[in-house]
């Protein structure tokens, strides 16, 4: 198939883009690195260096004719979606309508589409939540999540594309940039190694399902291959992990052991989120691998290889 891959020079998006690439798939890669990084991305995919809001990205679909959109481009920072959701709105919502309604008329067929398990539900009313959860986000970030999806349906009723959405986790792993795409596992582990101080917002307590970024590159591919109903996954590990727990394991597989220190609560943050994911075993055959203590040293190598590489 043909493929392309938004945001495929980020995190999430290279690891999806080396997978489709392993597997044979003709690849391209649309990002406009505002968070990505070019060496992400195998030298033998082809990379548009566009914004998906532009003309030039609508252009692009229009003359390549791609069989499956992959949307990983995003604002997925839930702080920034508080204090400034018109970027947030126009990133995630009319973005996502600007590669659709160029795909709508050059022959797109399938969307799979990053998602949000957690900031899509809002504070949970019980757990872990499967995807009947009532659906009551907190920030911008999570209502332009929920909304993609809602046009995703509509885009499926009107003009027949399907789509898969993955709620994703807290994904982790190698690659993560703890400046762009602010992940606490980043975050923590370039402060340890670097011997800078950690602070963990509120008393840390807070609860996350951290899956591994190997598994959401198979459970991508596995959207890709799945072809029963349009419908969306959680993909998770179906195990919650507090802040405080998740630092003390990260300074054991840093051997850093220096302590946190405490700041305030982050707006908009929810208190738990942790995902049923049996939908996803028993409907795409796919289940997370990576074990959270296996999954943290992997990454802290990386960061360590990172840091000490010339």
């Amino acid at each position: 198939m043909k493929i392309l891959v938004t945001g495929g020079a980020g995190f999430i998006g290279s690891h999806v883009t080396d997978l489709l690439f392993e597997k044979g798939h003709t690849v391209h890669v649309m990002d406009d690195l505002s968070s990505g990084i070019e060496e992400n991305v195998n030298d033998m995919v082809r990379i548009f260096f566009v914004d998906i809001r532009s003309e030039d990205a609508s252009m692009i679909i229009l003359e390549q004719q791609y069989d499956v959109l992959i949307h990983h481009a995003a604002q997925m920072d839930v702080r920034r979606s508080v204090s400034d959701p018109v970027f947030d709105i126009q990133v995630n919502i009319i973005g996502l309508v600007n590669l659709m309604e160029a795909g709508r008329r050059s022959g797109l067929r399938k969307v799979v589409f990053a998602s949000t398990g957690g900031a899509i539900y809002g504070e949970p009313q019980s757990g872990p939540q499967n995807e009947q959860h009532s659906q009551q986000p907190l920030s911008p970030y999570g209502i332009s999540k929920l909304t993609s999806e809602k046009l995703l349906h509509f885009y499926l009723n009107e003009y027949g594309i399907e789509y898969v959405a993955l709620r994703y986790g807290n994904v982790y792993g190698p690659r993560q940039n703890s400046h762009g795409e602010a992940g606490v596992v980043a975050i923590f582990c370039e402060r340890l190694l670097a011997g800078q101080s950690t602070t963990i917002h509120g008393d840390g307590l807070q609860t996350r399902d951290y899956v591994y970024v190997s598994d959401v590159a198979q459970a991508n591919l596995a959207a890709l291959n799945y072809s029963d109903e349009s419908t969306a996954f959680n993909i998770g590990t179906g195990i919650e992990t507090d802040v405080v727990t998740l630092h003390s394991k990260l300074r054991k597989a840093t051997g850093v052991s220096k302590a946190p220190i405490h700041g305030p609560q982050k707006p908009g943050e929810q208190r738990r989120s942790v995902l049923d994911c049996h939908k996803a075993y028993k409907q795409l055959s796919w289940k997370p691998k990576m074990s959270l203590d296996q999954g943290l040293q992997e990454t802290a190598g990386w960061f360590k290889n990172r840091t000490i590489s010339p």
